[in-house]
């Protein structure tokens, strides 16, 4: 980003401006604030076209078509204005590198990131060409690679598929030679089949890190778009090259449709995140996070919270108290629902044959490494069906049905088609993590409500899902949102320079807390300083003795336990006595196991709450008296979701016990407000839970002790 220069406005429509992203030939584009707080890259048309009525005309037409593209790579437009002195659009900031900027800086991508990228994009155009629109410019430079997956950026050009004249003179090129099609070098009409040609252009340039047409002026470069076969050379013979090939035929007729290319790219395609970049690009996310630190004029959010009443931050500094990214403050969770000690989870034989029988699932790992949190995920929703069931005047009787998955993506796509092909189904619950998270799909498909307790990563499932869900619903914190409650526990204990080790062999769970922490600490102005380690690095202490010497007086690491455990050894044999905090995914037995009394004294912000709490009282003597042992982490929250669907599925049911379909319950789920033992369920449009805390631990005598809640309002 560069400085506004003298001649620049710091404002327009509202927007804060905060530097300049670049500029081209139909205008400036810059980095902004708007009046929700929200990064934009707004994009101010140049006075040669703003003087065109018929220009502005067009432009608004388009810019109400692109706020019609729904997809989740596509960055959204926020707002615009055609009929401002200088037209302007403001699309969402996307804070990462673009692909040109990747692959000039680390080389060419692995085959299988190539179908990844390939995947997300012709997605990305299938929404775009949904709502009518040609991109027209799809290059290298309009494809942001960030945390969650890429985005497809600039419609500035964009043009709505029934729009017979021409943007400028008939015959002239509109788009960026050496990535634009045939018909587009001409000077021709274009379809949708033109975005097609560029896809392929764009991703032959990440597989062999060259334009499939050259290198040179524009002249030459259209002639040889016009002409020439494309270089694939270095793209192996194989079923990516021959889907090159198809895209880059010269005879529109002759190319694949961008949902025929998605679906062709994603057959066999696995990873998510930003698990399939190579690590330096992930730096490069990183690096783009970091300087995101130093962008001017961001103002503190003040709002109260515990730890504000109970100490003060440190004169001078700003606090950060909540993230206002949408949703409301709801009330703190206290709810119980005693029943009666349960001996079965369902009644009587002879009884139950009166009651019709209504079917409920959850697919967890009960076998594999997630098992510990599979099985608290099962035993809990045994108890909320148990309790259902032994209600005297219940309109229905549950059944519940459970599938291992064994933490293994392919058991879990065949749990999830069994789960999802009973026509009986009513709703799912899980999965338990990450690595199965691509499973969302299947349940969309299958137009079934999926509630997820412990998997709450963001890149894991969206990468997976190439469309906004609308069964898929998060009914705990995202892990991401644990970053805001660090920081709110890192200024009551007055911390002032954090270091921060971002472990690659934590993959996508691990990564997204820590990305996240930049901008809390920026707010609270909490100096941060990271160190990314790759995968194959064995040995992260360099990483950790390099924060100590830059002044680190607190630590955050971001992981695998076991990895983990190797740096608070490290910092203990250093006698470092400062904060030392935990990811979600590393906070548990195996990091307690691996490091032994290093272990003492660190902390961990989780999205899950104490099951111990007063408020889960009756809840842990039942599982107690049920399980002989008290519930363990996500128990309480898988308890409160199997119950809101229930409650739900007996508001919709009524007198006649008349069961639901599938969407029914959906909406329900959408526009329901229940009360929890671990606070209040309500979602948002994007059927996120309106977020009410995260939850502090620390290790105490070998073990993590609760130590309360952290207020995360509003996010």
């Amino acid at each position: 980003m560069e400085r506004l220069l003298p001649s620049d406005p710091s404002h327009l429509g509202g927007n804060r401006l905060l530097g300049r992203l670049g500029a081209g030939g139909m205008g400036v584009v810059y980095l902004a604030r708007t009046p929700a707080g929200e990064l934009a890259a707004l994009k101010v048309i140049q006075p040669e076209y703003a003087d065109q009525p018929e220009f502005r005309a067009r432009f608004a037409r388009e810019v109400a078509a692109a706020r019609g593209v729904d997809g989740p790579w596509v960055a959204r437009v926020l707002a615009a204005d055609a009929d401002a002195p200088a037209p302007w659009l403001a699309s969402a900031f996307v804070p990462g590198p673009s692909l040109a900027e990747a692959v000039a800086a680390c080389g060419a991508l692995a085959p299988q990131a190539v179908r990844i990228l390939g995947t997300v994009l012709a997605q990305a155009l299938h929404a775009v060409h949904g709502a009518r629109l040609v991109h027209r410019d799809v290059k290298p430079g309009n494809v942001l690679l960030a945390l969650d997956g890429p985005r497809l950026i600039d419609f500035g050009i964009a043009r709505a598929m029934d729009e017979r004249t021409a943007l400028t003179a008939t015959g002239l090129v509109v788009g960026s030679p050496g990535f634009l099609s045939p018909e587009q070098a001409r000077g021709q009409q274009i379809t949708p089949a033109s975005d097609v040609f560029s896809l392929g252009c764009v991703l032959a340039y990440a597989a062999t890190a060259r334009p499939p047409f050259g290198l040179g002026d524009s002249g030459a470069l259209l002639y040889r778009t016009v002409h020439d076969a494309p270089d694939l050379q270095g793209v192996a013979d194989g079923p990516l090259r021959a889907f090159l090939e198809r895209c880059l035929a010269k005879d529109p007729g002759a190319r694949p449709s961008a949902a025929e290319a998605a679906a062709v790219l994603a057959d066999g395609v696995t990873g998510s995140g930003t698990d399939w970049l190579p690590d330096a690009v992930v730096r490069m996310i990183a690096d783009r996070a970091a300087g995101l630190l130093a962008l001017p004029g961001v103002q503190a959010t003040e709002a109260g919270t515990p730890y504000a009443a109970a100490r003060p931050a440190a004169p001078g500094r700003r606090r950060v108290l909540s993230w206002a990214a949408g949703g409301a403050l709801l009330a703190a969770g206290a709810g119980g629902g005693a029943w009666a000690l349960l001996h079965d989870d369902a009644e009587p034989a002879g009884r139950r044959s009166r009651k019709r029988q209504w079917l409920l699932g959850v697919q967890a790992d009960l076998s594999g490494p997630g098992t510990a949190v599979g099985r608290e995920q099962e035993r809990a929703a045994r108890l909320a069906v148990a309790e259902h069931n032994a209600r005297g005047d219940k309109p229905f009787e549950l059944v519940l049905r459970v599938e291992d998955d064994g933490g293994d993506l392919e058991r879990a796509r065949a749990a999830a088609r069994r789960l999802s092909g009973d026509r009986d189904m009513l709703a799912v619950f899980g999965p338990t993590g990450a690595a199965t998270a691509p499973v969302v799909d299947l349940y969309e498909d299958a137009g079934l409500p999926l509630v997820a307790v412990s998997e709450q990563s963001i890149g894991a499932m969206s990468t997976a899902l190439m469309r906004r869900p609308r069964h898929y619903f998060r009914a705990a914190p995202l892990n991401s949102y644990t970053a805001f409650g660090v920081v709110l526990a890192l200024v009551r204990q007055r911390a002032r320079h954090l270091g921060m080790i971002i472990d690659r062999a934590g993959r996508i769970s691990g990564w997204e807390p820590a990305q996240m922490m930049h901008q809390p600490a920026s707010l609270a102005e909490l100096s941060v300083t990271h160190k990314v380690v790759p995968v194959s690095v064995a040995d992260g202490t360099p990483a950790v003795r390099d924060l100590l010497g830059r002044g680190a007086d607190s630590v955050y690491y971001s992981g695998t336990p076991e990895r983990a455990a190797d740096v608070a050894r490290f910092l203990r044999a250093r006698r470092f006595a400062g904060p030392r905090f935990l990811d979600p995914c590393s906070a548990g037995e195996a990091f307690l196991a691996a490091a032994g009394d290093a272990a003492e004294g660190w902390q961990a912000v989780v999205p899950y709450s104490d099951p111990a709490a007063r408020a889960a009282r009756t809840f842990a003597a039942v599982y107690r008296r049920r399980y002989r042992g008290g519930p363990g982490p996500w128990a309480v929250e898988t308890y409160d979701a199997v119950r809101l669907v229930v409650d739900r599925l007996t508001a919709l049911a009524g007198p006649g016990a008349r069961r639901p379909s599938r969407d029914a319950l959906t909406d329900a789920l959408g526009a329901a407000r229940y009360r929890g033992i671990a606070g209040t369920y309500s979602f948002n449009e994007r059927r996120w839970l309106n977020a009410e805390n995260v939850y502090l631990y620390q290790v105490r005598d070998g073990r993590f002790r609760y130590t309360g809640p952290l207020t995360v309002e509003g996010v």
